[in-house]
């Protein structure tokens, strides 16, 4: 690791100030040279949306991009193509945490997860996911994703650590889903609650403590934090090119000090997430819709 970017400095992480863009792109080069954790696999070409069916040539196409980068991916669906994602992570050499993406129809939720169990049982998956934020949008009760846990569980290796994602503070309110899971996965996002970037790497900490706190001795891993590099903002947090560097540089900086795994979010700029997320949607990832690095 470069020492310009060797320890943080403080609460607010790396001092900036001063520093020129040439050097800011010098630090996100050293930071990425030396290899992150995880990323956050954006699946959807230009175009294309969750339905979209995906080919496993876009997949390699764009693995094959950050896959020199980093050690782990993570997916989040086990149908339409998605399912392929671990399979092509495994012909570059990574480790897998892989999810069942779980709403509210029931037909989709059962082939999710036996999409899941299909690839745990075929050698794909390092650490399932059963669902992504089903309590954050209220799409199931807690006692039927309880029951989807025991099920993944109960039909997966026991090697293969078993888990559920959602926002860090759901794993303070709901205890009876935190002690079902082998392992916490906390998406942890200073930006969604208005922070200032100047107390974004502060605020991802607290986060990530709640959790740990939450967990009672569990491992914690950070399955999605990032911050935008445009659109409109929200709050005192504000989207924008430095912004998204000065955060992924801080979050990198203290994860590798404290051994936290962390997956950035995310891969690529995705265009449909805009109807979600309104224009900020668009821009969370390191590099842009057509693939190419944005730093």
């Amino acid at each position: 690791m470069s020492i310009r970017v060797e320890r943080l400095e403080g609460l607010k992480g790396i001092d900036y100030s001063g520093q020129s863009a040439e050097s800011l792109g010098e630090l996100f080069q050293d930071v990425l040279g030396n290899g992150l954790h995880g990323l956050c696999y954006s699946a959807y070409d230009e175009g294309q949306e969750p339905g979209s069916i995906l080919k496993k040539e876009q997949i390699r196409r764009r693995m094959s991009i950050i896959a020199p980068h980093i050690k782990w991916i993570r997916s989040f669906s086990c149908i339409e193509g998605n399912e392929l994602v671990p399979e092509v992570a495994r012909e570059f050499g990574l480790k897998t945490l892989v999810g069942a993406w779980l709403g509210d129809d029931k037909d989709l939720n059962e082939q999710e997860i036996e999409g899941l169990i299909r690839q745990a049982k075929a050698g794909y998956v390092d650490i399932a996911a059963v669902g992504n934020e089903v309590m954050y949008r209220g799409d199931l009760s807690e006692e039927e994703l309880l029951e989807h846990i025991a099920h993944v569980r109960e039909a997966l290796p026991s090697n293969i650590p078993v888990g559920y994602v959602d926002a860090y503070y759901e794993f303070s309110a709901r205890p009876k889903i935190t002690q079902a899971c082998d392992v916490i996965l906390a998406n942890c996002y200073p930006y969604w609650e208005g922070c200032h970037i100047d107390y974004s790497l502060l605020h991802a900490k607290q986060m990530y403590y709640q959790a740990l706190h939450a967990g009672q001795g569990k491992k914690v891993i950070i399955t999605e934090t990032g911050w935008p590099s445009q659109g409109t903002g929200l709050g005192d947090a504000q989207p924008s090119h430095i912004n998204a560097l000065r955060y992924f540089l801080n979050i990198q900086q203290w994860t590798n000090q404290d051994n936290i795994g962390v997956f950035y979010f995310s891969s690529f700029d995705e265009s449909w997430k805009v109807g979600d997320e309104g224009d900020v949607g668009a821009y969370w990832g390191l590099w842009d819709k057509n693939e190419k690095l944005k730093f």
